[in-house]
């Protein structure tokens, strides 16, 4: 897909009304606290616009929370942060060395609440130019790359469950080669890939 189509595909799905997304979606039995207090957060759903492949990253090994997992670049908005947009572009930076001058931001979908207490806005992006990626070590042991035409199929996710303090837990999962792609992370791609059905 070109990148002028690629950009109206991906606009196309974020003019579309949708609701908001939950760890919890598939477990309707859960029954949520009320007053519960959420952290903000935001991820980069970055696609690079030269080959219309999304960008995802491998989180180290030696992190205390999901070592190991396929995320996004992302991460809790500080405070200095000017909004979600802003948190979002400075993970990737600071993760995976994604300068915020080759991004071109389309939009946000609605928020992603995950099981951990964070309010998660995953903010859409086209990458233009050369991108060398530049793993933070700490955080990242991997930056790899996924069709977007495979993570937007909803024929290729599945749905997995495991049990999760003391319950049964169901989840998307969305696997490409040895990459296993999960829990929230195939979530939200399962949000945008419900759009553009």
């Amino acid at each position: 897909m070109k990148a002028p189509d690629l950009r109206q595909t991906l606009m196309d799905a974020l003019s579309k009304t949708g609701r908001a997304s939950s760890d919890y979606d598939l477990n309707k039995d859960v029954v949520l606290p009320t007053g519960r207090k959420l952290t903000p957060a935001s991820v980069l759903i970055a696609v690079r616009a030269d080959t219309g492949r999304v960008i995802l990253t491998k989180r180290s090994a030696k992190l205390k929370h999901h070592p190991g997992q396929i995320a996004f670049a992302g991460g809790k908005q500080d405070a200095n942060d000017a909004n979600a947009i802003a948190a979002a572009l400075r993970e990737a930076r600071e993760e995976i060395g994604l300068m915020p001058d080759s991004v071109e931001v389309l939009g946000t979908l609605p928020p992603h609440e995950t099981v951990t207490g964070y309010i998660v806005t995953p903010v859409i992006a086209l990458v233009h130019g050369a991108f060398d990626p530049r793993p933070e070590l700490g955080e990242v042991s991997e930056v790899f790359e996924v069709p977007l035409s495979h993570v937007l199929d909803p024929a290729m996710f599945r749905v997995e469950g495991r049990r999760w303090q003391g319950h049964r837990r169901q989840y998307f999962v969305v696997p490409y080669g040895p990459y296993y792609i999960w829990g929230a992370t195939a979530r939200i791609l399962r949000a945008l890939a419900d759009r553009m059905t």
